[in-house]
């Protein structure tokens, strides 16, 4: 409350000389250099709060369904606006909803240009890309407070790494194994399968459940990385076992978090997706080439140990 603007636009002997702890002003008289407009009370300005309902006022009219603001204008600022808009339109409601995001810190540090930590979009951008800055926003809830540092940022694009590398896998994988003109490309979900697409029904439940929640982005993106967690396993269990992975069942993972992403605005940096397409061709050549000479080298073992014997 103290870090709000209405509390810290008054010192002790201002807050003394009002008759009540509750008194807020509504007009100003100006200072030497500040604007000011004739009134019956003197040359001056209206007061900070009257200012917001003034405009609220002329455009939106005598009542407001939403009203939204950090958290930190909850009391005094809405309070005294709700005080003064009900009493001049006599009405019992003047808001119906209020929205109260959090506010932004600089590594702890409330972002201010007086403590010289203030940093602009374009700033950041030198620095991040637009994605892994959506990024750490869905990481904290829009109620809460975002703390924008070096240690919050590497969270943001260790997430980007490891959904990134996840979806080249299972693209790579649909690239190796999938054939959707053949019955081999659909093959029945054994006891693996069936394991992994009963969780993966469970968390679409419960990230629906989050965004129903106030939409709680901080949860879905914890549910996305234990699904992302949950089809690395699957992947890694099927190769240790010298089998092919259920393409389909991957694709289907991939394609809900990607389409749940692109919701957020996470999408692909420009030129990433022509760079992927450009490169896959050269990749694949390098894989199977990799794959060739390990055969290669097995037969070569068999056949040394064949004579040996």
């Amino acid at each position: 409350m103290k870090e709000s603007e209405g509390e810290l636009s008054m010192n002790d002997a201002q807050q003394q000389q009002k008759k009540s702890a509750s008194d807020f002003a509504l007009w100003k008289s100006s200072k030497p250099g500040e604007p000011f407009w004739a009134s019956p009370w003197g040359k001056g300005r209206p007061g900070w709060h009257i200012e917001c309902s003034a405009m609220c006022t002329k455009v939106c009219g005598e009542t407001l369904d939403i009203h939204g603001g950090g958290s930190d204008l909850k009391f005094p600022h809405h309070d005294n606006e709700i005080a003064q808009c009900e009493a001049y339109f006599d009405c019992k409601r003047w808001v119906n909803y209020f929205l109260h995001c959090g506010t932004l810190r600089i590594a702890g540090s409330k972002m201010s240009k007086s403590l010289k930590n203030f940093i602009s979009i374009n700033q950041a951008l030198e620095t991040y890309t637009a994605r892994q800055l959506r990024i750490l926003f869905l990481m904290s809830n829009w109620t809460d407070i975002l703390d924008y540092s070096p240690s919050t940022m590497e969270r943001a694009t260790q997430f980007e790494k490891l959904a990134r590398d996840f979806f080249l896998l299972v693209k790579d994988l649909v690239h190796k194994h999938f054939k959707p003109d053949s019955p081999e490309g659909f093959p029945k979900f054994e006891n693996e399968e069936l394991e992994l697409n009963n969780k993966f029904e469970e968390k679409k439940g419960e990230i629906r459940e989050a965004l129903c929640d106030s939409i709680d982005t901080r949860t879905v993106i914890e549910k996305i990385r234990a699904l992302i967690k949950l089809g690395n396993a699957y992947v890694k269990e099927k190769e240790d076992n010298k089998a092919t992975p259920n393409c389909v069942l991957l694709f289907s993972m991939a394609e809900y978090m990607t389409w749940l992403l692109k919701v957020f605005g996470y999408s692909d940096s420009e030129g990433e997706c022509d760079k992927m397409e450009l490169l896959m061709p050269y990749l694949q050549a390098l894989s199977q080439f990799r794959e060739c000479t390990e055969k290669r080298h097995c037969e070569q073992r068999e056949s040394n140990f064949e004579a040996l014997r």
